[in-house]
């Protein structure tokens, strides 16, 4: 019997649909484990459709395909170690989140996935039938137990695996990123080994997918909790984990630990991954925005440049009558510290011609929120022209508190194909700004040191729109409306909730309705890097029309 056992476990990034692609880098990281002598080669849950491919699995002909394509990479594997991965399958009329073992050219084994999370981003009890818990694969004389995902968060398929004869634990996952979620999965897996007894391999896919981010962060435990092994966090990675039989039981061999930066890297890293990939993924190679001057556009113009490169990206400064001197020179200043083509493109003489043009409706009515609006409108038409015209994808810089409150103008600022920041208050804006200015790292394609001036980041933030407008003459302080929205979003808190917390509830009750009040423009807004468990879009979904208000 052998004493010893190679698992090649590869954190790879998938996209959605390119199952030639996919099986590809299957096949690629396949060799790599072939060359390096493993027994077994392992990839993510769904790594052939790529994942989460949402409603995808239910076309009849894309799951056809999708299996055509297994079956394919499984011939070409034949002469090597086995093969794990991901597929969806249809067995009968029922469809299955399977779990493929390739051996000899064919595959021998289907794990079908048992618990589908139907919650948050997943919906997944839409899409797919539950499977029943079976028991271990073979591969070789070693018996392996591969609950899917999800159903590594519960005892029951794991202590199935355990007592029908599993002898280590191979979990293959698609698991979003979000704040703090790599201790909620080392927490439940520890739990695993703890109730088992057995090893665990938690093995996690890498990249961005419309508004999600897997993190990869893949890792390995002894019995006990012990780690043996962490990959790193949003990079893909291939690696070799060795497993040794003991009087004891299989254990694995201590191999790389990379630890895992702090919550701040976590998030930026994030945002680039996800703005670099939906780019790539959708075929768009070079981005543009409007540079205002501010903060946010500062900040989306340093994701832009880190995940494409400078000379991918357009920075547009549309200034009006009321744009101040020092956002003219703040915006400049930033688009030449990234390296960044620059255009100024006054909208002056545009914003003219409609005010004339609307001027015999418009008479006898004073100025208000619609000249505002105007501005932002103009814009936005003068920018999918540029968008248009050089074939780049226009980036929208709403953080999360003016998405929440609707402090955006829809067809205009919010004009876009995909927002870096939605999911991020403007609070962390603030901080992320400073953390970049002061960290360079190797996979951030833009320059080292103060990227964004200092006083984009220290000048009370305005839209511009009119004479010595400032955001706070709209809505309370950002630190008392984040405060609130933490509560009101993220918590899915009350007013008593907020006043509670120490917060006014006059501000309380005016947060709250422009939250509700705003739901429309969120239904038509770009999609955005997920770093919360309460992200816009698929976490939260709230009707449009609606009268109901808490009454604290």
């Amino acid at each position: 019997m052998a004493d010893r056992f190679r698992l090649t476990i590869a954190q790879l990034n998938p996209t959605v649909g390119d199952l030639a692609g996919n099986a590809a880098k299957a096949k690629d990281a396949w060799e790599k484990g072939r060359d390096a002598g493993a027994q077994l080669v392992a990839l993510p849950e769904m790594f052939i459709a790529g994942y989460n491919a949402q409603d995808l699995p239910k076309k009849h002909a894309f799951t056809l395909d999708c299996m055509e394509a297994a079956k394919t990479l499984a011939e070409a594997c034949a002469d090597g170690p086995a093969l794990a991965i991901g597929c969806p399958w249809i067995e009968g009329t029922e469809l299955y989140n399977a779990y493929l073992i390739c051996r000899g050219g064919r595959i021998v084994t289907h794990v079908f996935k048992h618990h589908l999370p139907n919650y948050g981003v997943f919906d997944e009890v839409r899409v797919f039938d539950s499977g029943a818990i079976g028991g271990p694969y073979a591969v070789g004389n070693v018996r392996i137990g591969s609950p899917i995902c999800e159903d590594a968060w519960y005892e029951d398929v794991a202590e199935t695996h355990a007592e029908t004869g599993a002898e280590f634990l191979l979990v293959p996952n698609g698991s979003p990123y979000r704040r703090n979620k790599h201790e909620t999965r080392l927490n439940k897996m520890v739990a695993r080994v703890v109730e088992t007894g057995l090893p665990l391999i938690y093995l996690n896919m890498v990249g961005g997918q419309d508004d999600q981010i897997f993190d990869g962060g893949s890792f390995v435990l002894n019995p006990g909790g012990q780690a043996a092994l962490q990959l790193p966090v949003f990079e893909e990675e291939i690696a070799q984990v060795d497993l040794v039989r003991t009087p004891e039981g299989w254990r694995a061999e201590d191999g790389r630990f990379v630890q895992h930066p702090d919550d701040m890297e976590q998030d930026y890293h994030a945002m680039v991954l996800s703005l670099r990939d939906y780019c790539r993924k959708t075929g768009f190679g070079k981005v543009l925005l409007g540079m205002s001057g501010g903060i946010d556009s500062a900040l989306v113009a340093t994701i832009a440049t880190d995940a494409l490169g400078a000379e991918n990206v357009r920075c547009v400064m549309l200034p009006s009558e009321y744009t101040s001197e020092h956002s003219l020179e703040d915006a400049k200043a930033c688009a030449t510290n990234l390296g960044c083509h620059y255009d100024f493109v006054p909208i002056a003489e545009g914003r003219e011609a409609i005010t004339n043009t609307l001027a015999p409706l418009f008479a006898g009515r004073d100025a208000d929120l619609t000249e505002e609006n105007i501005q932002s409108r103009l814009r936005g038409l003068l920018l999918m022209a540029l968008s248009n015209k050089f074939g780049e994808m226009l980036l929208t810089t709403g953080n999360k508190s003016e998405v929440a409150v609707g402090y955006a103008t829809i067809y205009g600022d919010m004009a876009g194909g995909y927002n870096p920041i939605k999911d991020l208050y403007k609070t962390r804006v603030f901080a992320i700004c400073r953390w970049r200015n002061e960290n360079q790292r190797p996979w951030m394609n833009g320059p080292d040191g103060e990227v964004i001036p200092e006083r984009i980041i220290t000048k009370p933030p305005s839209a511009e729109l009119r004479e010595d407008q400032k955001d706070s003459d709209s809505l309370p302080d950002y630190p008392v409306l984040d405060g609130i929205l933490e509560i009101l979003v993220d918590r899915d808190g009350s007013i008593a909730d907020c006043v509670a917390a120490g917060y006014d509830r006059a501000d309380a009750k005016k947060v709250e309705h422009l939250l509700y009040i705003s739901e429309y423009k969120r239904f038509q807004a770009a999609p955005g890097a997920r770093l919360s468990q309460k992200a816009f879009w698929l976490d939260r979904r709230y009707p449009i029309a609606n009268r109901w208000r808490d009454n604290g």
